[in-house]
């Protein structure tokens, strides 16, 4: 008998699928080999479940999105773990993680952890002042408020406590990401404690270190499904042009609509309706120098690329 479901884990072969509250073990059809593509967790799949044997997958159906560190599909919202100290906090590197996210098409929720570390407001030494791409010392409580009024305008959301964060679970599929250190096993274990993690230490239970590729698999927390993907130093980006880059700063998006040419760069274009909001105040200096940044990145990717095909043709 075909049922419908969806994969909650991956382990060694085989996958686990959800369908109408039973878990039911299958393996995936020989064909999905033969088209060089296979099943992963999240995937909503037509599959065979013969009484007392092993079932099938038999189909998978369409992806909204995917990540491949680990394999996990049609995933609703991602909680990106930003610290404080330890690594220090970085504009540049949550701009990376947004960008991201928004080609992906999953909803960004932003948790800045280790705000216990800062000092109060009357210790701090230097001015509050609009941060630049490049500052990593926020040393006050109000620099991280005057961030989260700025990047709320952008429409981000940010926690700064794991209880307020809770609340946005229910009924989603979340993937936790963040740089290695920044607390996302902290994070989780005030979650959901009965996961019993071990801060600094791999957890086989999240399918990394030497399972990373074997076994992946969702979490029932606060009514929704979470998973883990790994501490990332960097990102590796499908962003290779500047009309999807462009599309991944939402601010910019809404404003470039009124620049006079249709793929405007914002750099160095005649009425850039995005250099003249940025003169205005309108954009945050540090999200338009990320993103010239990440232009560049990109240029000098195409270029290297085009020197390789010119030399080998």
């Amino acid at each position: 008998m075909i049922k419908k479901g969806r994969i909650v884990k991956s382990l060694a072969g085989f996958y686990y699928v959800e369908s109408a509250g039973h878990i039911y073990q299958t393996r995936a059809r020989g064909n999905f080999r033969k088209k060089g593509t296979k099943p992963v967790v999240g995937d909503f799949v037509d599959f065979t479940a013969e009484e007392n044997s092993e079932g099938y997958v038999l189909e998978v159906h369409a992806r909204r999105n995917s990540l491949t560190r680990p394999s996990i599909a049609n995933i609703d919202q991602a909680v990106v773990i930003m610290s404080t100290l330890s690594p220090n906090f970085s504009l540049n590197l949550l701009d990376r993680f947004l960008v991201f996210l928004e080609h992906k098409s999953i909803k960004p929720l932003i948790y800045v952890s280790k705000m216990d570390l800062l000092a109060d407001d009357e210790k701090g030494k230097k001015e509050l002042t609009a941060p630049s791409a490049s500052d990593s010392n926020f040393d006050r409580r109000a620099d991280y408020i005057t961030f989260r009024s700025d990047y709320q305008q952008i429409g981000y959301e940010i926690f700064f406590d794991a209880d307020e964060l809770v609340s946005h679970l229910a009924g989603k599929v979340t993937v936790f990401m963040g740089q290695t250190g920044a607390g996302k096993t902290t994070l989780l274990n005030k979650i959901a404690p009965e996961m019993h993690l071990e801060t600094g230490e791999t957890s086989d239970k999240l399918g990394r270190g030497r399972h990373t590729t074997r076994h992946v698999e969702f979490f029932e927390v606060a009514g929704g499904l979470i998973a883990d993907t790994p501490g990332f130093s960097s990102l590796d980006y499908e962003v290779d042009n500047q009309p999807d880059l462009n599309a991944a700063f939402p601010e910019l998006l809404k404003i470039s609509h009124g620049c006079k040419f249709r793929e405007c760069t914002h750099t160095h274009e005649p009425d850039c309706a995005v250099k003249e909001a940025l003169a205005q105040g309108e954009i945050l200096p540090s999200r338009y120098q990320n993103y010239l940044q990440l232009l560049n990145e990109i240029n000098n990717t195409r270029e290297t690329y085009a020197k390789k095909r010119k030399k080998q043709s």
